[in-house]
């Protein structure tokens, strides 16, 4: 119906008519009406029929009782319409403005791109300079190093020309003193013959006066001797006291020897066995009179040390420092206390800390350490006993207190059967269980084994506390590798000039090589850091490189492999040789039994054979 009103719309209408082209009328000849064609005046043909039709609808429509709404309906229609141009041109209007800022977005992009770049470019530059510096400066260090040693050169080429001046003058003096003193000699020699040619006769007369006084003087001598001595003689044995006087005197004077030869034989054991480090103890922290004499400094400063922590430059995992350092929180106040040490012992692989721990264990405790090894008993033989006993009246004698560490003391503390240990070794044994049945608090004993299952029982029952030390793991290893480079490479190279390092990322590295090492212990990784710094040395400009340092660690990996196969080759043989001494102890157990020991035998009647 909006069509009606003359609205436009989206209802149905009468067709729309189209006007006839613009232009002149022609009347002023510039523009001439063009004729029209037959479609056109088709098109240009009036609709009476669609007029018609609305005057109808018009009519019914004023008739209608809604014409009203229609015509709010028609007005809403048309506000609808305007409304939606309104909110379409908005939205064009918002669309351009996003747009423009989407360009200045990649305007912005485009301009931090561009100073990212020119920043990249310069630092690239300042980079190239700084490396053309570091060329130039060893360019000048080289050139330096070529004319100090040209200089070195031409001044010793000038030393050895003086020396050789020298030398030759030297020559040529003490051929020329030669020469005089040689005919000085001649002359005298010449002078002397004459002279003895001339006075031979007096020189004879001269020698036999001197021999015939000479000889009758030796006789009076002995004349006056024996008449002395006889009469001494004669006097002593016909004068009965001094004779029963001599007879005492000699007595005494044997008792006397024979005393001061026992009793500084006693004196010089008490002293050995107390002062002096016994036989058995390789080493030991423990001051001497000679050491306090030879190094007074050195003892003082190790008086007046404060102790430092027991675990410092040990690394081991997390829950086993924890354990150590309670262990040496409660040995140092033992030893403050003066209480009753407990005895520990640490097994597990070796190089895993275990004697380093010891002798940081004493130093932290206030008291001195003693190393002694299982294997240097058995060869000791019967005087294993005594030097067993020298070494713990030794470490009773200190003030101090003694760490005795048994390193390898599965070595001689075996089972005490006759396939294990000799008889001598079980003496050994009996006597180190004799010195340790009590607590003591002159000493704590601290083993290590890498197998405490071939202990004694009775060595079980003198261990109060057991720690078993182990392979490190990744976190470890990491902070043992970074240990040890820092101690034989980092810390050279900015001490000594010969050794230089390469420029590589240092921490990367070791977290890779502590996750190739795995198995390794500390032990091995401490000798790598000594393999790089040996080979560093060895090289010809002593510069320790990356591929280096990858060299080293893979053939140190490769040596721990086999190691490992020796050892459980070894271990798979003596599995086979225990199985197989077994089934033949089983047999010949087997042929040895009576008959009456077999199970299920009925002895009552006698068999066919009897």
């Amino acid at each position: 119906m909006s069509w009606l009103f003359g609205m436009g719309g989206g209802g149905q209408g009468p067709p729309s008519v189209p006007l006839p082209p613009s232009g002149g009328d022609g009347k002023d000849g510039s523009n001439p009406p063009k004729p029209l064609t037959k479609s056109e005046m088709e098109s240009y043909r009036f609709d009476s029929a669609a007029l018609e039709r609305a005057a109808q609808a018009a009519r019914e429509l004023e008739k209608s009782s809604n014409a009203k709404e229609a015509l709010e309906l028609s007005k809403l229609q048309e506000q609808t319409k305007q409304i939606e141009i309104q909110s379409k041109a908005k939205e064009m209007e918002a669309h351009i403005e996003q747009m423009k800022l989407q360009a200045i977005k990649v305007q912005e992009e485009e301009r931090r791109k561009t100073m990212s770049k020119e920043a990249e470019l310069h630092q690239q530059k300042a980079q190239y300079q700084d490396q053309l510096a570091r060329r130039r400066y060893d360019d000048q260090l080289s050139q330096q190093a070529r004319l100090q040693e040209e200089n070195l050169r031409k001044q010793e080429e000038s030393v050895a020309k003086q020396e050789q001046m020298r030398k030759a003058t030297l020559e040529h003096e003490f051929e020329l003193r030669r020469k005089n003193e040689q005919a000085r000699i001649e002359a005298e020699m010449k002078a002397r013959g004459q002279m003895e040619r001339e006075n031979i006769d007096l020189i004879k007369e001269q020698i036999k006066l001197k021999a015939q006084e000479k000889r009758e003087t030796v006789l009076e001598s002995i004349k006056t001797a024996g008449s002395v001595l006889g009469s001494g003689l004669q006097a002593f044995i016909t004068d009965r006291d001094k004779v029963a006087a001599a007879a005492v005197g000699l007595t005494m004077a044997a008792v006397g020897i024979y005393a001061a030869k026992h009793s500084t034989g006693v004196a010089a054991r008490f002293i050995e066995a107390r002062l002096g480090k016994p036989s058995l103890v390789r080493e030991t922290s423990r001051l001497t009179a000679g050491e306090v004499i030879k190094h007074p400094i050195k003892t003082t400063k190790r008086l007046l040390n404060k102790p430092e922590d027991a675990l410092k430059g040990i690394i081991l995992k997390p829950e086993l420092e924890e354990r150590l350092r309670d262990v040496a929180i409660a040995t140092r106040h033992t030893k403050k206390n003066k209480g009753f040490y407990r005895n520990l012992l640490m097994h597990g692989p070796p190089g895993t800390g275990k004697t380093m721990f010891a002798k940081s264990l004493a130093v932290h405790s206030g008291m001195d350490y003693a190393i002694m090894t299982g294997g240097d008993v058995a060869p000791m033989g019967k005087e294993g006993v005594t030097a067993m006993h020298k070494v713990f009246d030794w470490a009773g004698a200190s003030r101090r207190g003694v760490l005795l560490f048994v390193d390898e003391a599965d070595a001689f503390l075996r089972k005490r059967s006759k396939e294990h240990i000799s008889e001598d070794m079980r003496a050994t044994l009996n006597a180190f269980l004799y010195r340790t049945g009590e607590q003591s608090s002159k000493f704590m004993l601290v083993l290590a084994s890498n197998q405490p299952e071939q202990f004694d029982w009775a060595i079980n029952d003198r261990i109060d506390e057991m720690v078993e030390f182990g392979v490190p793991t990744l976190d470890e290893r990491e902070r043992l590798v970074r240990l040890y480079f820092d101690k034989f490479v980092l810390k050279p190279s900015m001490e000594d000039k010969r050794l230089k390092l390469a420029e590589f990322d240092y921490s990367a590295k070791c977290s890779e090589i502590a996750r190739i090492t795995d198995g390794l212990s500390g032990r091995e990784i401490s000798k790598l850091g000594v393999a790089w710094q040996a080979t560093a040395y060895a090289s010809e400009d002593g510069v320790l490189t990356e591929q280096m340092i990858d060299d080293r660690v893979n053939d140190t990996v490769r040596q721990h492999k086999k190691k490992d196969l020796w050892q459980y080759e070894q271990e798979v043989k003596e599995e086979q040789e225990l199985g197989t001494a077994y089934t033949s102890e089983k047999d010949r157990a087997a042929d040895i039994t009576p008959p009456q020991s077999k199970p299920g035998a009925d002895h009552s009647k006698p068999s066919k054979g009897s």
